[in-house]
């Protein structure tokens, strides 16, 4: 029995010493960052800047392996099941993550047991957008226009049980509302009916209405947000609206595999800590609506469980399930 158990904590030890000196080793090699979308978007944006960063600074290239579809559940799963080494890593968003865990009752791998949280990197404020054309321009007058006739304002979002969608079944729920779901195939689809009248409400990201806003063709009534953002500074928060506790900002972050190092999580946190410093980035993505919010591995992994709970709560409640 002392035997088996030597040799047990050999093989444990050995185990430790390995995982101890790849990481000192750390990066020897080309890594990837996978982004579940496509080029082009805020999260293709936030990982090139992340991989030129990270290859400045490691030594080592860093590229983005752009793997999007369904929702990004692809991409999600091939970084899901990669070697925790540290040269795979994640940039994904909170409508990846946190919805996809609300509405799926099963999928081939958990969040918050397949992925080591490193950082938020930026927030995306989602607002209420309203047609020119409804009689409201304050969440009070919205959730009473909406109370006088239940079920009869159409409002749109990217899909079923997209961000949009979730978002407002969030936003119904805390105000005892009832309006008529109108799904479409993406964010610019949606945001040209908002702005054509074919629907009349949205909970839309500021970054995906700043065209049809800054030409008037829809009106911001309240952002999803703690407090003001600096895109906006005159439109108030829902909770300044009277509406408590439905707030849900889309953020985009960054992971890595379950089990990669520590001491590997913890140099890529400092480094974009460093990266973010930036003014020249900062104002990149104050272009595409974004702000930038770096928070600990701890926080980001306390913040992702926090909203993965009250999403379930809310698809759960509102009756949302994947197609």
């Amino acid at each position: 029995m002392n035997m088996i158990r030597l040799i047990v904590a050999a093989g444990v030890t050995g185990c430790t010493v390995f995982t101890v000196v790849q990481a000192q080793g750390w990066p020897a090699k080309t890594a990837r960052i996978i982004n579940p979308a496509s080029a082009g978007g805020v999260s293709d944006v936030m990982a090139r800047s992340v991989a030129q960063h990270f290859t400045a600074t490691f030594g080592q290239t860093f590229v983005v392996d752009n793997r999007p579809g369904a929702n990004g559940l692809i991409g999600l799963e091939i970084a899901a099941k990669s070697p925790p080494d540290g040269y795979t890593l994640l940039a994904a968003s909170s409508g990846m993550l946190v919805m996809n865990s609300a509405i799926f009752d099963k999928l081939a791998f958990n969040v918050m047991r397949d992925f080591a949280p490193i950082s938020i990197v930026l927030s995306a404020p989602f607002a209420i957008f309203v047609h020119p054309a409804l009689p409201v321009k304050t969440t009070q007058e919205l959730v009473v226009l909406a109370k006088s006739r239940p079920g009869q304002l159409p409002y749109g979002s990217f899909g079923p049980a997209s961000f949009a969608h979730m978002a407002m079944e969030l936003f119904m729920l805390q105000t005892g509302t009832r309006m008529t779901h109108v799904p479409y195939k993406g964010g610019a689809p949606m945001a040209a009916a908002l702005a054509a009248g074919e629907v009349t409400v949205a909970f839309d990201s500021v970054q995906n209405q700043l065209p049809f806003l800054r030409s008037n063709r829809v009106r911001a009534i309240a952002i999803a947000t703690p407090s003001r953002v600096k895109l906006l500074p005159d439109v108030p928060t829902l909770a300044e609206g009277g509406v408590k506790n439905a707030e849900l900002p889309a953020w985009y972050a960054m992971l890595a595999p379950a089990g990669t190092p520590r001491n590997i999580i913890n140099r890529l946190y400092e480094d974009m800590i460093t990266t973010f410093k930036s003014s020249e980035l900062r104002d990149r993505f104050t272009a595409l609506a974004s702000e930038v919010v770096l928070n600990t591995p701890e926080q980001f992994t306390a913040k992702l469980k926090r909203e993965i709970d009250a999403m379930t709560k809310v698809a759960r409640e509102a009756g949302v399930k994947a197609n």
